[in-house]
């Protein structure tokens, strides 16, 4: 059984086959395949009637995204706890959770 913490576990152990790409080259992946990325480029941006929360537009807006995994790992590395926006589907506070993850594995000696 999955609960939120291990989920929190569970996001971050995906990452670890990010963990030696270097960031220009997430930078670069991001920029050119993100769904967010692609919208803006073409004034295509989300237009909502209602207010949303961070969580709902990180869902709307990264839900079938193909590199979600690429944009977060490159959000916890540049930004670290510090994390605004939506990014790899997550909020800042799911994020911000997944990061003490994702931290403590990489300073654990790095992915398994």
């Amino acid at each position: 059984m999955v609960n939120q913490e291990n989920y929190y576990e569970l996001v971050a152990a995906e990452l670890d086959r990010y963990a030696k790409v270097p960031d220009e080259v997430l930078l670069e992946i991001v920029t050119r395949d993100g769904a967010c990325m692609w919208l803006w480029a073409n004034e295509d941006g989300p237009e909502w009637e209602e207010e949303i929360s961070d969580r709902e537009a990180a869902a709307r807006l990264c839900a079938d995204c193909p590199i979600r995994g690429v944009c977060l790992e490159l959000e916890l590395r540049t930004a670290g706890e510090d994390t605004v926006g939506v990014w790899g589907g997550l909020s800042q506070e799911d994020r911000r959770l997944v990061y003490r993850a994702w931290r403590a594995r990489r300073e654990g000696g790095g992915p398994s």
